[in-house]
């Protein structure tokens, strides 16, 4: 379940849309393959019907568990996209966090040796927010989500810039007086206009012993 490009503002870019790690719901899948293997055995070879339906319920609650897990799995996206980071959790009851990219100071990552095997740790950021530090847990590749917030935030910076200086060249042009007409080029358009009849010889005249007069 991809996240919703409807929910991204007009001139925002996805640049990670992740599930957690398939480890989130590994140990509740082991669960419930023992749960079935078991199962399977107690129908054949236990003639114990109390211990049957103690096997049974296990094998439901296993499938519950499971089922609960794949559904918070595949409900939950860490997001990050060329403003901010997000984290969005839930299908009716949803949760959600999101980090503005300026307002991130730092992005640390841990890993135990057998996360490093696996390709899943630990990420928290910290932010010039109220909530402070955020955690997020069993994400992919840490290090390489580290790596490309910190380019996100540069990229964003950039653009930032970018956009204040245009901001500031259109004032000063908007405020840069238009350039004024000589005198000489005055008169000229004057003539032009005395020539295609517009002005008579002595509304020329006038006109030009006044531009004459401001020399």
């Amino acid at each position: 379940m991809p996240y919703p490009q409807d929910a991204l503002a007009p001139h925002e870019t996805l640049i990670l849309d992740l599930h957690p790690h398939w480890w989130f719901i590994a140990k509740s899948g082991v669960v419930l393959v023992a749960a079935i293997a078991v199962g399977l055995f107690a129908s054949f070879s236990v003639k114990n019907e109390a211990l049957q339906w103690i096997v049974a319920v296990w094998i439901l609650i296993s499938v519950g568990w499971f089922l609960t897990r794949f559904i918070q799995w595949i409900s939950t996206h860490f997001v990050l996209t060329s403003d901010r980071v997000m984290s969005r959790e839930g299908v009716l009851a949803k949760r959600g966090i999101e980090i503005p990219l300026e307002r991130i100071n730092t992005v640390f990552f841990k890993q135990g040796i057998f996360e490093r095997m696996l390709g899943l740790g630990d990420l928290e950021i910290e932010s010039a927010s109220k909530d402070g530090a955020q955690r997020f847990e069993d994400v992919r590749r840490p290090s390489e989500i580290q790596k490309e917030v910190y380019i996100q935030m540069e990229a964003n910076d950039n653009r930032k810039s970018d956009r204040m200086g245009g901001i500031i060249t259109n004032a000063q042009h908007h405020d840069a007086p238009a350039p004024v007409a000589s005198i000489s080029d005055q008169i000229n358009q004057l003539a032009q206009l005395r020539d295609q009849g517009h002005l008579t010889e002595a509304e020329f005249q006038a006109k030009k012993s006044e531009l004459l007069n401001r020399m």
